[in-house]
Parts: structure tokens; sequence; C-alpha cells
């Protein structure tokens, strides 16, 4: 009964809040209205899906949550990416639909849907109010093609089902997943029989990894790569839990033990112990390919590799390697090979992509989290997301394209192709990693910032929906800011859960 009980308490949480009724704790949404009434200024708006300029805060209001900081860049990107992963959102006759490109393109699905993206539409998306936008997409992708899934579901490499796991951490419908859970095991098993190696990993074209013109590979060879490595890893220990839930203990045991394979395979094929990181290990001659590329750090947004694998990250700081004035390249700066496809049509040789990035800012905030290591610092990853941010503007305007060069920041693709291309994250880490929100499937809530204590005397995170409750993350050194207390703290639906003086790990009961 108790379970009964909760399940209807989360439904009529979710329904509250999506029908408008939410209320933050301590911000207040008209102190945020002139973030949507710039960005409407800034363009003619040529494309207009199922809600337009006119209609942006009124949606963003019944949806997002509430973030004020002292960093005035970050914030108003924040409410920018809300702003344009809106103007994503297709109406159709099934429902509600999520794009990757406004423009329409020829090698898209039904609806001008593109699979290469869809693990980062579910990461952001977790975090709307309404999950009808969502619900409708999952199952326009699983289920639209007649109760089939689109035809090119499979046409990327994804790790949809770690990302829907991972949004179940944050909305609590069970329900809903455990529909899922035979559409998703169908799909992981067309991986297999797809792109397994009989030695047990997986292999991908540079392109269908959504990373073409690489360093390492080719658009014709099969190449076992981390990238998509991790991705199964992932998607292997996600549909183990989604077993359980369905009430499956067999099936839990065997995507357990898929994940372990792929851990072991990964570990033994793929690390370069002269380099001390993952590589492609190439489909001809069964060598590694000898370059550092970005994806190298992919292992770690599943938390796949063991803990002496962490010397990685040494090479994420360093100027020689990824560290580049304007972002993380996507390839080894030393390399000879770095940057000589030439420009302009999707090179994945060493520019930078928020694509990528948002991938390592990920896994650096899941290192930070879940692994003991003297590699990387909370610095570290607040250096890295400011420049993501900063990153995010053309002409002195807020913007988001494809991918741009390492040391000017300038967008290296056509306007009209990459304009507001939803491929990518940042709100996701910002609350699941600066601000530290790590969503977990009991009701313990668990706050982890990766904000430095020295850079912010405060921050409010607000209108947060969380397993059905409306949560309230605060930072306030003096308790004058926000008259809430000195300290971090943490509340739901009005009521404080947890409290510290220190800006540090923190955990309540929801």
């Amino acid at each position: 009964m108790k379970l009964i009980k909760d399940r209807i308490l989360l439904l009529a949480g979710v329904f509250a809040v999506t029908a408008g009724f939410s209320q933050p704790a301590v911000l207040k949404f008209e102190n945020f209205k002139h973030y949507a009434d710039r960005f409407n200024t800034m363009e003619d708006e040529p494309i207009v899906q199922a809600i337009p300029n006119s209609e942006s805060w009124q949606w963003m209001q019944h949806n997002i949550p509430l973030l004020e900081t002292p960093d005035k860049k970050l914030e108003e990107i924040f409410y920018f990416r809300w702003w344009t992963l809106r103007k994503h959102i297709r109406k159709t006759e099934q429902g509600y639909a999520l794009t990757e490109f406004l423009v329409q393109r020829s090698y898209s699905d039904k609806y001008n849907l593109i699979s290469s993206g869809l693990g980062h539409h579910i990461y952001e998306s977790r975090w709307l109010h309404d999950q009808q936008y969502l619900n409708d997409n999952l199952r326009i992708w699983y289920r639209g093609n007649d109760g089939k899934p689109l035809k090119k579901l499979r046409a990327y490499s994804s790790w949809n089902m770690d990302a829907i796991y991972n949004r179940y951490l944050v909305n609590g419908d069970a329900n809903f997943i455990k529909d899922y859970y035979p559409d998703l095991a169908a799909d992981y098993a067309g991986w297999e029989v797809e792109k397994r190696n009989p030695g047990g990993v997986f292999w991908q074209f540079d392109v269908r990894d959504a990373m073409e013109e690489t360093i390492s590979g080719g658009r014709k060879e099969k190449n076992p790569r981390p990238s998509i490595n991790g991705y199964m890893y992932g998607n292997a220990r996600a549909l183990s839990a989604i077993a359980k839930l369905a009430g499956d203990p067999t099936g839990a045991g065997l995507y357990s033990r898929k994940a372990d394979s792929i851990k072991v395979g990964a570990q033994q094929k793929l690390w370069n112990a002269k380099s001390n990181f993952f590589e492609v290990r190439k489909e001809q001659g069964d060598t590694l390919a000898q370059v550092m590329e970005e994806i190298g750090f992919i292992p770690w947004y599943f938390n796949l590799p063991d803990a002496k694998y962490s010397v990685a990250w040494k090479k994420l700081m360093d100027p020689k390697h990824f560290n580049a004035p304007v972002g993380i390249t996507t390839a080894d700066r030393s390399h000879p090979g770095f940057r000589t496809h030439g420009c302009c049509k999707c090179e994945w040789d060493g520019a930078v992509w928020p694509f990528a990035s948002a991938q390592t800012l990920t896994a650096m905030a899941n290192l930070l989290n879940n692994y003991k290591q003297s590699y990387l610092s909370k610095n570290d990853y607040y250096t890295h997301l400011q420049k993501y941010a900063q990153s995010q503007h053309k002409d002195g305007k807020p913007y988001i394209g494809e991918y741009m060069d390492e040391k000017t920041g300038q967008w290296l693709t056509d306007d009209k192709r990459g304009r507001y291309y939803n491929h990518s994250t940042f709100n996701d880490l910002v609350i699941s990693g600066l601000i530290g929100l790590r969503p977990r499937a009991d009701n313990i809530i668990e706050v982890n910032p990766l904000l430095p204590p020295s850079k912010w005397d405060w921050f409010a995170l607000d209108n947060i929906l969380y397993h059905g409750k409306i949560v309230t993350i605060i930072w306030d050194k003096t308790g004058k800011k926000y008259s809430k207390g000195k300290g971090l703290s943490v509340w739901a639906d009005g009521k404080l859960i947890a409290q510290s003086k220190k800006l540090a790990r923190l955990t309540g009961t929801l």
C-alpha cells in the first residue's frame, strides 16, 4: 500500500507542476523574463515549430528550473539554452518530437529526426516539468513506425538506454521505463548483431559515431572506438537496472554480465599503456591508432574505467594536448594530424565541438564525484564550464552552433544549417555538475557542488522538479542574500531537508 500511495503522490506532484502550478521558493520568474525578451529580439524567427518566440517565456515559466548566480554570462547561457531547446520541439500527428536541426536534413528520419544527439536531448530535457515532450519523443523513436522503431534509430551510435534510465532517476516514473524495457532490449540486441565484434568490443565508422573526418579512422573503417564501447557499457548497465525494476532478475544478471564483458574488453583492447589513454583500435592490423582523441574521456561518462585509468585526465588541462583557448579540442593538439582535414565540413580532427565538450564535462563530473584521484579538481571543471559558456556566442550575442576554431572561437559551419544546433547539453551540466544535484533512484537527495568555494558567495537553483517535488538548492555564504541561513541548504516543497555551513557534499531525505 505504501508503494501505491507514494506512486500516487509522485504522479500528483508531476501533474501539478506540469499544469503550471509550481512555485519557486526564493526566486521570482519576473526577474528572469528579460532574458527571453532579449533573445526574441535577436532574430527574425525564420523557422517556427510548436512554440513560437512570442510564447517562449510562457513556456519557460511552466517548464524550467530557475538559476541565479553572480556569473551573469553563465546565467544568460543557462536561459538561452532553454530558449533554444524550445525551438526544437515539433508537433506531429504522433505527438511532440525533438529535432537536432531546424532546417530539413536529407539524412533525417520522420519529422526531421536524427538519432545522433538523442542521448543529449534526453539528459537535457529530463529537467523539463512537462513530461509529455520526452514521452512523446521517445514513443515516436521506438514505436512511431507502425509500432516499430523509426528506421534510422541505429543510424548513429547512441547511449539512449543509459539516458532514459537517468531520466527515470529524475522523474521517478518507473512505469514508463518498465513499459519500454522490451523495446530497449530489442534495440540493444540490434546493436549486438550489427556492431559487436567476435572479441566482445563494439566497432563503428567514425561518421556513424557522429564524428567524421577523425585522425584515427574513416568513413568506411570498422574500428572499435572508446565512444561506442562506453555507450554500450552504459546501455547494458541501464538495462540491468531496468530489468530489476521490471521484475526480471534473469535479464538483470544477463545485462550486468554484458556490461562487465565490455568493460574488460575496453580496458584490454582500447587502452594504450604508452600514452595512458583510451584510443581507437584500427580494424586493419588490429593495432591502436596511436592518437589521443577526446572520445578517450567518454568511458567516464558511464563510470566504466577502474581507478588506475584516471591518469588519462592529466592530458585534459595540458595546452599541448586538449586544453585550447576556447575549449576542449577533439584531438591531441600535438599530433601531426591535428586540424589537417581542411575546414567547415564537420571535421573531428581537433576543432571544438559542443557535442564532445558536453560529454567530456559529464565524464569529468563523474570523475570528481565517483573516483579518488589527484589529476583534476573542481577548479578545472569550473574553468572548462566557463569556457563552454563563453564560447556560445557569435557577434556578441548568445549562439549555439556545430563546431568552432579552437583558438578564435569562430563557428565553422553555415549559419542556416548550424543555427541553434541541438546537439549537446549545457543546463544538465550546470544542474548535475556545477550545482551538483546527483539524481538517484532512492528517496535520498544528494547535492555535491563542483563550484569551487572561493568563486561565488551565493547562488540559487530553484523550481527543480525532482521525484515529484519542487527542489531548491541555495548557497549563501553570509546568509544575507536569501535570508534562509548561512551556507548550503536544500529544500523540498519549501521544507528544509539538509543544510551545511560548507559548500560540500550534502544529503537529505525527501
